[in-house]
């Protein structure tokens, strides 16, 4: 943010940027409460203004009228396909590369599980110790559920992961946007050094999908998984999607045999075969509200230039933390991010001892983020709804609350079940 000939930014300087904004109209495309500045949707995203309209057209006029004819009629059946087609352009994939189906955990579970089935005497599962816990929840599981096998799990620091690609690791799982301070790992590069040591990676990219571009055929990435429910706003719990190279789709065979991933699910035969291309990774019957709202989240992506997001979102971390340099001096905060753009995702992370009233009361106050232990504030900057004056009046509020010890309050300190 190029700060006005005096030096000195304010408020007025933002609203200029607002008015200038060639992606200020998409905001109108969100239901945002009033009031209410929202620096959460590296969580969960808000709905859009027309996905009410959807889902009550599909209780309607389809599930409501048509009922089981809605398969064919509305196009149910396809909808996983449809929805990992309007995925794909979002990652640098082909439509043929993606799938919308279950959860980030599930879809880890197959690709590991299929990967592992390739690999012959390698029998170890790397993953750095810094990984998102449910991800490493996943590949402990999995490692003992084929521990008779001599499977294992090998956790690493994110800076030995490059020297722990040894002969012995089958499969890699890495997560490209640390959740907890936001930092960015150099995908291309780590998949190509992991090729280079016979070592498929799987990559989650639930904090990147729809925050800024992601090249995965241009980068060499084979495998990836994400959620739906982050930046691409489909709601609580939408359904994950799963990436896997053309090219090596038919050679992978999930362990989980769903019917829906049947080459021929009505048929209803007593032996499974898989069916071609990415339906071979669908498993139970696709949750069809759940899909119908991801897909209405992902047509707030219509006619968004992807470079445009990425720049405005750098441009909006920047500016929140020259803001908390300036205007929090003294209050105890420490960035937990990188300050190189670059480096990191859309979220900024400030580190404070206090961070968990402190976020509970500037929530108070109408200014959304989420706290993750042991004191770190994450604040999510998604770019089709958030004005740069938004990032300068969230500044503002941190401020006052430290100022006033509104943090101090009892209410403020009890633990909630979700931070």
């Amino acid at each position: 943010m190029t700060a006005p000939a005096g030096g000195v930014l304010t408020r007025e300087d933002l609203l200029e940027r607002d008015r200038t904004d060639p992606l200020a109209s998409f905001r109108d495309r969100f239901q945002l409460p009033e009031g209410v500045i929202y620096l959460d949707g590296n969580s969960l995203g808000p709905p859009s203004v027309d996905m009410r309209a959807r889902i009550g057209s599909l209780l309607a006029a389809e599930w409501g009228r048509d009922l089981i004819a809605s398969w064919n009629r509305h196009g149910w059946f396809r909808l996983p396909e449809r929805v990992g087609a309007r995925i794909a352009p979002l990652l640098g994939a082909g439509e043929d590369e993606v799938i919308a189906a279950d959860s980030v955990s599930l879809n880890l579970f197959k690709l590991l599980a299929a990967l592992l089935r390739r690999t012959g005497p390698r029998r170890v599962v790397l993953a750095e110790a810094s990984n998102f816990p449910t991800d490493l929840y996943i590949a402990e599981g999995l490692t003992r559920l084929l521990g008779g096998s001599g499977t294992k799990l090998r956790l690493v620091a994110p800076e030995d992961f490059e020297g722990a690609l040894g002969s012995d690791v089958a499969v890699a799982t890495l997560t490209q946007v640390d959740f907890r301070t936001g930092r960015k790992r150099d995908l291309r590069r780590l998949t190509a050094v992991a090729k280079d040591a016979g070592v498929p990676v799987v990559w989650d990219l639930s904090h990147s999908a729809g925050a800024f571009p992601v090249r995965l055929n241009e980068d060499g990435v084979e495998f990836a998984v994400g959620c739906g429910y982050k930046y691409l706003n489909g709601g609580p719990g939408a359904p994950g999607f799963l990436y896997a190279a053309r090219e090596l789709q038919q050679a992978l065979d999930t362990p989980l045999y769903g019917w829906m991933g049947h080459r021929s699910p009505f048929d209803f035969e007593v032996g499974y075969r898989p069916a071609p291309g990415m339906r071979r990774f669908l498993t139970g019957t696709p949750p069809i509200l759940s899909l119908a709202a991801l897909e209405e989240g992902l047509r707030t992506f219509e006619g968004v230039d992807m470079d445009a997001l990425w720049r405005k979102a750098a441009a909006l971390g920047d500016l929140f933390l020259r803001l908390a340099d300036e205007r929090l001096a003294g209050f105890g905060f420490e960035p937990a991010s990188p300050r190189d753009a670059r480096e990191r995702g859309s979220q900024v992370s400030l580190r404070h001892p206090e961070g968990y009233p402190v976020m509970q009361a500037l929530i108070a106050r109408g200014v959304v983020g989420d706290f993750r232990e042991p004191d770190l504030l994450r604040f999510g900057f998604a770019p089709l709804y958030l004005r740069y004056r938004d990032v300068w009046d969230a500044v503002g509020a941190l401020r006052e609350v430290l100022a006033r010890e509104e943090h101090q309050d009892p209410r403020f300190r009890r633990r909630n079940a979700v931070t």
